[in-house]
C-alpha cells in the first residue's frame, strides 16, 4: 500500500527542521496511557499485547491526545515491538515491565532472531499507522518510535534498567552481547525505514536506559548504535531520547536533528552551546504528577520562554505518568498554545 503524499508543513515538522515557527509545537511521550480515563475506558482490561496489536483500538488510543490540542500523534505500542518481531516474544508484567519468554544467553539464541524481519511480522504496526494517517486526514504529523539497541538488548537479556546485571552479563558474554546489539541496530534500521516508507513523519529514537552508563559504556554500547541508525534512516525527522543522559555533547554529534532533554540540563544553555540543534522538552514530567494546574502552567511558559520560541518541541523529560492528573495536562498543553 502506497501512502498519500505527506504534508510537509505541520508545525512540529517545521520546528524539527529548525525553521521559523510562529509558536513552539508540544506533545508528550506516553501522551497516550493510563493517566488518562478515556485510555483506560478503551482498553477496558485487556492485556497491553492484546491491546496493542487491536489495530483499532490501538489507533483509538493513539489519537486520544488530539483532543487536548497536541501538535503530533505518536502511534501506541512498545520498544519491545521489534524483537517480538524478529522472534523473541515477551510478556508485559506489572511492575517488571517487559519480560521475555526466553532471554538471550547464547549466540544461538541472537542467531534465532531475524536481523531482518518480515514486515509481515509486525503489519498491525503498519496497519496502525495507516489507520490513524486515514483518520488524521494530514491534520497532524504522525511520529514513530523505536528502541536503541542498548535498552532493547537489556530488555532482550532480562535485566532492563538493572545496570549491574547488564554489566555482568556484557562481560560475562561479550560476543553475545555484541551480537545482539548489532542484530538489533540492523533490525531497527529496517524496522524504521519502512514506517517511514509507509507514511511516518518523524521518528524518535529511546535509549532510556543508556543515561545511567559511564562514559566509556557510553562510547562502546550507545553512541556508535545511534550514529549509525540515524545515519541509515535520514528520510525523516529524528529525534534522540536518552534519559537524563549526562552526555550532552555526545547526543548533540549523534546525527540526530533533534535531542530531548531532562531535567539535568538547562535548555537556554544548551541552546547557546549547541545553536545548530534543535531541542526538545524539558518540564519536569514529575511536577506534572505532583503539581497543581497552576504550577505547571508557570514551569510550562518557563520552558517556552527559555526555547526562545525556534529550534525547540515542547516536551517533557520522560513520559506521562500513569497518575499524571488530566487537569495538569490541560493545563501543560493550554501554556503553550496560548490558550
Amino acid at each position: 500500500m502506497q501512502p498519500e503524499p505527506r504534508r510537509t508543513d505541520h508545525l512540529l515538522l517545521r520546528a524539527a527542521r529548525g525553521e521559523a515557527v510562529e509558536r513552539a509545537p508540544v506533545w508528550a511521550m506516553r501522551q497516550a496511557g493510563r493517566w488518562d480515563p478515556e485510555f483506560n475506558r478503551i482498553r477496558a482490561g485487556l492485556s497491553f499485547y492484546e491491546f496493542s496489536e487491536n489495530v483499532e483500538l490501538a489507533a483509538r488510543a493513539s489519537l486520544l491526545p488530539r483532543r487536548f490540542g497536541v501538535d503530533a500523534i505518536i502511534l501506541f505500542y512498545d520498544i519491545t515491538t521489534l524483537p517480538v518481531a524478529m522472534g523473541q516474544p515477551f510478556v508485559l508484567k506489572p511492575a517488571l515491565g517487559p519480560v521475555p519468554d526466553h532471554p538471550v544467553r547464547t549466540l544461538a539464541d541472537v542467531d534465532r532472531l531475524a536481523a531482518e524481519p518480515d514486515p509481515e511480522r509486525y503489519r498491525h504496526i503498519r496497519d496502525l499507522l495507516h489507520l490513524v494517517r486515514a483518520e488524521l486526514d494530514g491534520a497532524l504529523p504522525v511520529l514513530i518510535f523505536a528502541g536503541a539497541p542498548f535498552t532493547t538488548a537489556a530488555y532482550c537479556i532480562n535485566t532492563g534498567k538493572d545496570m549491574a546485571a547488564t554489566r555482568r552479563f556484557a562481560a560475562e558474554q561479550p560476543r553475545v552481547w555484541e551480537a545482539l546489539l548489532e542484530r538489533l541496530m540492523t533490525a531497527t534500521v529496517g524496522f524504521l525505514k519502512t514506517l517511514i516508507r509507509e507514511g511516518a513523519d518523524a521518528y524518535q529514537l529511546f535509549d532510556s536506559w543508556a543515561g545511567m552508563l559511564d562514559v566509556e559504556e557510553y562510547s562502546r554500547w550507545a553512541q556508535p548504535r545511534h550514529k549509525a541508525i540515524f545515519a541509515a534512516v535520514n528520510e525523516a525527522p529524528r529525534i534522540l531520547f536518552v534519559k537524563e543522559c549526562p552526555y550532552l555533547d555526545a547526543m548533540a554529534s549523534s546525527g540526530a536533528d533533534v535531542v530531548s532533554l531532562g531535567v539535568r540540563h538547562d535548555l537556554a544553555t544548551a541552546r547557546r552551546d549547541y545553536p545548530q540543534l534543535v531541542f526538545q522538552g524539558n518540564v519536569d514530567e514529575e511536577l506534572l504528577r505532583t503539581g497543581t494546574p497552576e504550577q505547571v502552567t508557570a514551569a510550562t511558559k518557563a520552558c517556552v520562554a527559555a526555547g526562545c520560541g525556534r529550534r525547540h518541541i515542547i516536551n517533557l523529560s520522560h513520559g506521562v505518568d500513569r497518575e499524571t492528573p488530566v487537569a495538569n495536562f490541560e493545563a501543560y498543553i493550554r501554556a503553550v498554545q496560548g490558550r
